[in-house]
């Protein structure tokens, strides 16, 4: 009994200390963060990577403007304004705006290009220089707005709705973390945009009402000009924006090592830490962005020249299966604590079925990488070597694919029933012997007897 009870224990703390030493994958941490709505994606690998009340209506505050400038940008890329082209600025864009809001001290009446105006609003948040450009594209400040609402729906913007052009605090005027990202990557498409949100100054040449103006950058992750503390090394951009009711917000873009990241931050708070007063749209905005480059990496999964599997092949005797390989290397964003081998992988041939003839490189399929029910990519499967077709097998498969068609079937069917209603109907109408049938006569003439006498 001792030793029957001694092995139990000891066979049980082997499946134990085994249990224990098989690796797990731990979740990662998430980023503690101020911010009421908050998204980061990875642009480059197209994946949102951190994500907390993103499709929950906020409002964005000055973020809005990134709107405004992208209907800016395409009017010009339309040919409806240029850059160069001067727009003088009217009553009612200057003066319909909050007096101790952001301004670039633009008057009624004075002149800048299309371009100046666009650094106005960029750079120092200018928000008479939206009206001003709201009317240059639109002809009004309500018709553009109009637009802005259109092509919010035109990008997929769900949870938008816009009241102004340039985010001042309005009960109707309201967006998502998700929203201004989509918003954000249509305008990211712009050069001229990229190089403006990244400018920490801009000159504004002297103009007919003005002196040579200077502008310095409201975003602290690439000025310290404002505020010190909150430099990022590797951000480029975008935007900012501040209102009592919005609180905090900062659309910020970074690229390090050839990964770009887009952060969303909204409704952020200022808070004492350590006796030092912080803007945690910045501070929040930097978490994110150490937190999606420190705890993802690029990972290849497989080479273009990777053999994936074999694929069953019909119509031919020389093989019945063909190797597969992915049309191009596949690398593949991963949190780090998965690894390439724990992907689950899921082939998918179309026609549930590969035919021959097949040529070396045809694409055959389809293979889908998973993970935790995420699928993080999707790759092409081409075949590794060519495989020849048998005539006759494709023949009769053919054939037979011919005589399946639900048309064919039923056509089939009442032809089969035309030849029997011919052959009845020919059988009805033959001509009946006046004398009976021939064997009713040898009948007739084996029995008889003949007369009696």
């Amino acid at each position: 009994m001792k030793i029957r009870r001694f092995l139990s224990v000891f066979l049980l703390s082997v499946l134990l200390t085994a249990l224990f030493l098989v690796p797990q994958a731990a979740a990662l941490d998430s980023p503690v963060l101020d911010a009421k709505c908050a998204l980061l994606m990875d642009e480059t690998a197209g994946r949102m990577l951190y994500g907390h009340n993103e499709k929950e209506k906020a409002y964005p505050a000055s973020i809005t403007k990134v709107m405004t400038a992208l209907l800016t940008l395409e009017a010009v890329d339309r040919g409806d304004l240029s850059l160069s082209q001067p727009i003088t600025a009217s009553h009612l864009a200057v003066t319909s705006i909050d007096e101790d809001s952001s301004t670039a001290g633009i008057e009624a009446g004075e002149v800048l290009t299309v371009e100046q105006l666009l650094n106005c609003l960029l750079i120092v948040s200018a928000n008479e220089a939206a009206n001003v450009l709201a009317e240059a594209v639109s002809g009004s400040i309500a018709d553009f707005v109009a637009l802005m609402n259109q092509r919010a729906g035109e990008l997929g913007c769900e949870g938008t709705h816009f009241a102004n052009t340039n985010g001042l605090h309005d009960p109707q005027h309201y967006t998502t973390a998700w929203d201004i990202y989509l918003i954000a990557r249509e305008a990211m498409k712009h050069d001229l945009f990229m190089t403006i949100c990244g400018s920490k100054s801009y000159d504004v040449p002297a103009t007919n009402m003005s002196d040579v103006r200077e502008l310095h950058s409201t975003n602290a992750l690439i000025s310290n000009w404002r505020t010190l503390g909150y430099i990022y090394d590797y951000a480029d951009g975008l935007k900012t924006g501040y209102t009592d009711e919005a609180g905090r917000c900062l659309l910020a873009s970074a690229i390090k090592d050839g990964r770009r990241l887009i952060s969303v931050v909204l409704g952020c708070t200022t808070k004492e830490v350590n006796g030092e007063t912080r803007l945690m749209n910045f501070v929040d905005s930097a978490t994110l962005l150490d937190w999606g480059y420190n705890n993802f990496t690029v990972q290849t999964v497989f080479t273009k020249d990777d053999l994936i599997q074999e694929i069953p092949v019909l119509l031919s005797k020389e093989t019945n299966a063909v190797l597969v390989h992915t049309a191009e290397d596949v690398n593949i964003l991963l949190p780090n604590d998965v690894t390439t081998d724990m992907l689950e992988r899921k082939v998918t041939v179309y026609g549930d079925t590969a035919f021959a003839p097949i040529e070396a490189g045809q694409e055959l399929g389809e293979m889908t990488l998973s993970y935790d029910g995420y699928d993080y990519a999707t790759v092409k499967l081409l075949a590794a070597d060519s495989v020849s077709v048998n005539r006759f097998l494709q023949g009769k498969y053919l054939l037979s694919q011919f005589f399946s068609k639900p048309l064919v079937k039923i056509l089939t069917v009442v032809v089969i029933l035309l030849v029997l209603a011919v052959v009845v109907w020919v059988r009805m109408l033959r001509p009946k012997s006046r004398y009976g049938s021939r064997g009713r006569r040898n009948r007739g003439t084996r029995n008889y007897r003949g007369r009696r006498r």
